[in-house]
C-alpha cells in the first residue's frame, strides 16, 4: 500500500495500522526465544486485525478471543511445562498482546495495549542486553510514546509526525532523571541470565571433551572476552587463557575432576607454584557463559580483584572459578606470570596417586597408539620424559599431519585413526592423540583447554578473545620440572599458534564484496562497531557497584558508603522535581500562542467597550464586530483579522493559512481607538 492511500485511509484504521507495526517492532527481536506456534499466532492476529482496519469490519466477537486464548494456555504448559517463569510468561504475554489488539473498542483498552507494549519492550532485555537490541527497544520506545500521545489527541486529523515530535521531547525530558537513577540507583544482580549454553558442534570452551563426534566444526565469531593491558601485553603466541583441565579419559570423552562446572575443585591448590619475571597485569570483561570459569592468563598465582559480593577459589589445577556461574558480563582485574613451574611430587601420597591418574587409560582402545609408544619407549627409554615429548612432537611435524575443521567421525579408536589413518584434525584430536600417546609411553600428561591468543582492535585498545579462538593444548609431567606446557598443535600447523592466522569462519555475500573492493574496509567496520559496542559493556553493563563508589570519590566523598549514595539521588531527585515545578509554571505562563493571541485580541476589544463572552471563538467575535459601534475603520479589518485566526487553527494547511507572526503584527497595527481613560496609551506590543 503507497503512503497516498494510507492518508485516504481513516484515521482510527491509520492509527490502528501504526500501532500494529510498533507492537510487531517489540516481538519481532524475541521469536528466535518463542515457541514456532507463539510466533505464528501472534503474527496471523497482527495480520487479522491490520486487515480489519483496512476493510472497516467490525471487530470479532468475545467467543473467539476466549477460544484463542484457552489454546494460548494449552500451547504454553505444552512448550514449558508450566504457566510461570521467565520463559511461559513472556509466551504468554507476548499472544496476550497479540490477542489484546483484536479488542481495541474504547480508549481504556489501547491503555492496556500501550501497558502490554511497554512489559513486551522490557522483555526482550530477558535474552540480550546488547548494542543492537537496546538501540532497537529505543526506536519501540519511541514509537509506544508516539502512539500514546497520538491516542490522546482525539479532535481533527493530527499529524503522526507532530505527535512523534511530541514523544521525542517527553523523552529528552525524562532523561536527565534516567541518567541519575543509572548513576547513583544501587546496583542490584540482574533478575535474569543467559538462557542456555548451545555450544556443541562449534568452536567455543566447554567443560568436557568428545573426540571424534563432530565431523565439522563450525566457528563461533562471538566474542567471549575482552583484555585491556596495563603496559605492553605479551607475545600473541604466549596468549594462553587457562579453562577447565581435562584429565579422565573413557576411551571417547575427556573430562575434569569432579564433574563438569567442579574441576578440581576437591584438589587443594599446589604448594610448590614458583613464578618468575615481572608480573603481566591487565583486565578482563568476560561475557556471560552460565560457567563458573573466570579466565586468566596462564599463570595467576592470586585471585582476580572481582566486584564486591562475588569470590574466587584456585582448583588443584590452577583454574580460578566463581562459587556461581558467570551469568552477567563480569569484569575483573588480573596479575599473571608467564614463566612459572609446578608439580614436583614429593612424599605426599595424595600427590602420587593423582599423578598416577594422569597415566590411565582405558583397556582395549588404540591398539596401534600403545605399540607405537612402546618403540619410543624402547628407542628413547623409558622415564626419559623431553625425549618421549620430542619425538612425538617430530612426528607431528614430519608425519604428513595437517590441520582441518572438517575431520569426519572417528570410531573406537580414535587416536588410532588420528595417527595412522586421517592424520588431520583440529586441536581437540591433536591433543587427544598427544597424550594418549605420552600415557601409553609411560609420561602422565593432560588436555587443557581455554582460549589462545586474540586481536588487537585498534580503535579502543583492547584484545578481543573469540569463541574461535577456543583452545586444547597439552601438559606434560617431567620428575625434575613438574608440569610443562606443550602445544601439539604448534607442531601441525605453527600459524594457528600466534599473529600469523587466526581461524575465520568463511565471510557472507556482502562481507566478501566489501571485502574484495577494500581489503581492510570490513576489518576497519568490524573494529569500530567492537569497540562501540565494547564502550557499551564497559559503561552501560558494566557499570557496577564499584564504579559507583568511584564516582562519589570523584564528587568529593572520602569514604563513600550507601547512605552517600542515596543522599546524592535524593539531592538529584528532589532538584529534578523543582525544576520541573519551574518548568511547568513557565509553561502554563506560555501556554499555546494561538490562545495567548486570541486573549489579547479579547482585552484589545473590551478596552474598546465590547465585552465579549470568554469562551467565544473568533468567528463568534467577528459577527459582534460586524455588528458593533467601533469605528468603521476598524470593524472590516478586525473582523477579516479574526476569521484568518480561525483558519489558522482549523485549516492550517490552507495555501491562504496565514502564519502566526504575521496576525501577531497585524493586530499590533489594527487602528484601535484609544482608551477613554488612557488617551495616551497605544496597544503594547505582543
Amino acid at each position: 500500500m503507497t503512503l497516498t492511500a494510507l492518508r485516504r485511509l481513516p484515521r482510527e484504521a491509520r492509527d490502528t495500522l501504526f500501532l500494529l507495526a510498533v507492537i510487531g517492532w517489540l516481538i519481532l527481536p524475541l521469536v528466535p526465544h518463542l515457541p514456532l506456534w507463539c510466533s505464528a499466532l501472534a503474527a496471523a492476529v497482527l495480520a487479522w486485525r491490520g486487515l480489519l482496519a483496512l476493510r472497516s469490519r467490525p471487530l470479532p466477537r468475545r467467543a473467539w478471543l476466549v477460544l484463542l486464548l484457552a489454546l494460548t494456555l494449552v500451547g504454553t504448559w505444552t512448550s514449558h511445562r508450566t504457566l510461570l517463569g521467565r520463559d511461559a510468561g513472556v509466551t504468554l504475554v507476548v499472544v496476550l498482546l497479540a490477542l489484546k489488539t483484536l479488542e481495541l473498542r474504547a480508549r481504556r483498552d489501547a491503555l492496556v495495549v500501550f501497558f502490554l507494549g511497554f512489559f513486551t519492550l522490557l522483555t526482550n532485555f530477558f535474552y540480550a542486553q546488547t548494542l543492537p537490541v537496546a538501540t532497537a527497544m529505543l526506536i519501540g520506545l519511541l514509537g509506544l510514546l508516539t502512539a500514546l500521545v497520538h491516542a490522546h489527541r482525539p479532535v481533527g486529523e493530527p499529524s503522526l509526525r507532530e505527535s512523534a515530535a511530541v514523544a521525542l521531547r517527553m523523552a529528552l525530558a525524562g532523561t536527565p532523571v534516567m541518567l541519575a537513577l543509572f548513576l547513583f540507583f544501587p546496583r542490584l544482580a540482574p533478575l535474569w541470565g543467559m538462557p542456555s549454553d548451545a555450544l556443541t558442534g562449534r568452536s567455543g570452551l566447554s567443560s568436557t571433551m568428545e573426540v571424534g563426534q563432530v565431523a565439522k566444526l563450525a566457528l563461533d565469531d562471538g566474542i567471549a572476552l575482552r583484555v585491556k593491558f596495563d603496559g605492553p601485553p605479551p607475545p600473541q603466541g604466549q596468549l594462553y587463557f587457562r579453562g577447565p583441565v581435562l584429565s579422565r579419559f573413557d576411551g571417547r570423552q575427556w573430562t575434569a575432576r569432579g564433574g563438569p562446572g567442579f574441576e578440581g575443585l576437591g584438589l587443594p591448590p599446589p604448594s610448590d607454584l614458583r613464578v618468575q619475571g615481572e608480573p603481566v597485569r591487565y583486565e578482563v570483561t568476560l561475557e556471560p557463559s552460565l560457567r563458573p570459569w573466570l579466565l586468566t592468563l596462564d599463570v595467576a598465582p592470586r585471585a582476580p580483584e572481582l566486584p564486591e559480593g562475588r569470590s574466587a577459589r584456585l582448583t588443584g589445577d590452577l583454574q580460578w572459578l566463581s562459587p556461581r556461574p558467570v551469568s552477567e558480563l563480569l569484569r575483573y582485574r588480573a596479575e599473571s606470570y608467564p614463566l612459572f613451574h609446578y608439580g614436583l611430587v614429593g612424599s605426599d601420597g595424595q600427590a602420587r596417586r593423582d599423578l598416577d591418574e594422569q597415566l590411565r587409560l582405558p583397556a582395549d582402545h588404540n591398539p596401534r597408539t600403545l605399540a607405537l609408544a612402546q618403540q619410543l619407549r624402547d628407542r628413547h627409554g623409558a622415564g626419559n620424559t623431553l625425549a618421549l615429548v620430542q619425538a612425538a612432537l617430530e612426528r607431528l611435524r614430519s608425519g604428513g599431519y595437517h590441520y582441518t575443521l572438517e575431520p569426519g567421525v572417528s570410531g573406537q579408536h580414535s587416536a588410532d585413526e588420528f595417527w595412522f589413518d586421517t592424520k588431520a584434525g583440529f586441536c581437540e584430536h591433536i591433543s587427544s592423540a598427544f597424550v594418549v600417546l605420552l600415557r601409553a609411553a609411560g609420561v602422565p600428561a593432560r588436555i587443557v583447554t581455554g582460549f589462545q591468543g586474540g586481536e588487537l582492535n585498534g580503535v579502543d585498545g583492547y584484545w578481543v578473545v573469540r569463541n574461535a579462538d577456543a583452545h586444547a593444548w597439552t601438559e606434560v609431567w617431567d620428575p625434575g620440572r613438574g608440569w610443562l606446557r606443550v602445544d601439539p598443535t604448534a607442531a601441525v600447523q605453527p600459524a594457528r599458534i600466534g599473529q600469523l592466522q587466526r581461524l575465520r569462519r568463511p565471510e557472507g555475500l556482502v562481507a566478501g564484496a566489501l571485502g574484495t573492493l577494500s581489503p581492510t574496509l570490513m576489518a576497519q567496520l568490524r573494529s569500530l562497531w567492537e569497540a562501540a559496542n565494547n564502550g557499551w559493556n564497559q559503561w552501560v553493563l558494566n557499570y557496577t557497584q564499584s564504579r559507583q563508589l568511584d564516582l562519589l570519590r570523584q564528587l568529593g566523598f572520602a569514604s563513600p558508603n550507601w547512605t552517600d549514595l542515596g543522599k546524592v539521588l535524593a539531592g538529584l531527585l528532589v532538584a529534578a522535581a523543582l525544576l520541573g515545578m519551574a518548568w511547568a509554571r513557565w509553561e502554563r505562563s506560555q501556554h499555546d500562542p494561538w490562545l495567548r493571541l486570541l486573549a489579547r485580541a479579547r482585552r484589545l476589544l473590551a478596552q474598546a467597550g465590547l465585552n465579549a463572552p470568554p469562551q467565544a471563538p473568533p468567528r463568534a467575535l467577528a459577527q459582534q464586530v460586524a455588528h458593533s459601534t467601533l469605528p468603521a475603520a476598524l470593524r472590516q479589518p478586525l473582523t477579516d483579522w479574526l476569521l484568518a485566526l480561525e483558519t489558522l487553527r482549523y485549516a492550517p494547511s490552507q495555501a491562504a493559512a496565514p502564519r502566526l507572526t504575521t496576525l501577531q503584527r497585524e493586530l499590533r497595527r489594527l487602528p484601535w481607538p484609544r482608551h477613554p481613560t488612557r488617551h495616551d496609551r497605544t496597544p503594547p506590543a505582543l
